[in-house]
């Protein structure tokens, strides 16, 4: 499963684990105890780095995982050299640079305030700069960092769908007449684990987008009011709580949607949990067995597709059994090869 379009899922699962294991407890322990904030100037420029920083490298990498599917759907000849391993991850370096350099100017306008008579009971970490820096920091960031992004995600998932249903259209027609029965089962099969990436894929954007959209409305709305009343007050309580609560479920619904709409998600899973399971139990209840080595010409290369086979303890010398060990391990990596996702 190491190819270009599982890289960028990991990278926005970092994404995700950092909030959920530094953001989230941090978050917490305001709501419980709001002041005085424990952990000094550092911890506020950290948190506020932190939460600016998940949030320019989350929408980053959704943009560069829909522009890899883009060019692998709409332009196949240039995934050679557009959609490898290695591009992918220098990609997703220069996300994360560039999501932390954009970070440092909200990080540098906060600080602790403290009261003057109330010096450390009164300690919070906030914005001390002056509030129209702060506003147009948001309202810039806001747009270039959610709103355009979602525009052109928007486009090319729209362009890649019209493609696929064009492109599904010319092949039916062509099916009868030019191709072999063998040739179309390949062709239809592929084209179903296309749409089935493409449509889990899009599934994930709308779900990210719907999630993070109160957390901006929620920056705009502070960034651009200058006159409250008690209706907009109330109006943004309201977009404060549901921001909150869809922040951090972005964080944690991607496992689930991948589960429901990825098959060679679901089999790897159960793959990964069935095969530890099954080697702690072989260790715990069987004596060693000797390891017999398969044919040089059915074994697979790590760095052509990313596992090895797995260790099979046979009960006896059966050639049998060596077979099917065989047959097991290399359809094993086929699905591998095969799967897109």
């Amino acid at each position: 499963m190491r190819n270009p379009t599982n890289l960028y899922l990991v990278s926005l699962a970092v994404s995700d684990l950092l909030v959920l294991m530094f953001g989230m407890p941090l978050e917490l322990y305001d709501l419980w105890q709001n002041y005085p904030f424990p952990f000094g100037e550092g911890g506020c420029y950290f948190k506020t780095f932190l939460f600016e920083t998940v949030c320019f490298a989350s929408i980053l990498n959704v943009t560069a995982l829909s522009v890899e599917r883009y060019i692998a759907v709409l332009h196949p000849l240039k995934t050679r050299y557009l959609s490898t391993n290695h591009h992918a991850k220098r990609v997703i370096s220069v996300v994360w640079v560039m999501s932390m350099i954009c970070a440092i100017p909200n990080t540098l306008l906060h600080g602790i305030f403290y009261l003057p008579e109330q010096r450390e009971e009164s300690a919070i970490c906030t914005v001390l700069k002056p509030l129209w820096i702060y506003n147009v920091v948001m309202q810039v960031t806001t747009i270039c960092f959610y709103f355009i992004p979602m525009i052109v995600i928007s486009i090319l998932y729209l362009v890649m769908g019209l493609h696929l249903g064009r492109d599904q259209c010319n092949r039916r027609g062509t099916f009868d007449s030019s191709y072999s029965s063998h040739t179309r089962i390949k062709i239809s099969a592929e084209n179903g684990r296309r749409r089935q990436v493409i449509k889990m894929l899009s599934i994930v954007v709308a779900v990210f987008g719907v999630c993070w959209a109160p957390f901006h409305i929620e920056r705009l709305l502070w960034s651009s009011v200058s006159h409250w009343t008690d209706l907009m007050h109330n109006i943004y309580q309201y977009v404060h709580i549901l921001s909150g609560v869809l922040f951090y479920l972005s964080s944690a619904v991607n496992p689930i949607i991948y589960s429901l709409l990825s098959t060679r998600f679901r089999e790897s899973f159960r793959e990964l949990v069935c095969s530890h399971v099954e080697e702690s139990s072989s260790v715990r209840g069987s004596p060693p067995f000797p390891k017999i080595l398969l044919h040089p010409t059915l074994t697979v290369s790590r760095e052509e597709h990313g596992k090895d086979c797995n260790a099979y303890p046979l009960l006896s010398h059966n050639l049998s059994l060596i077979d099917a060990a065989m047959i097991t391990c290399t359809c094993k990596e086929s699905a591998l090869v095969t799967s897109a996702f």
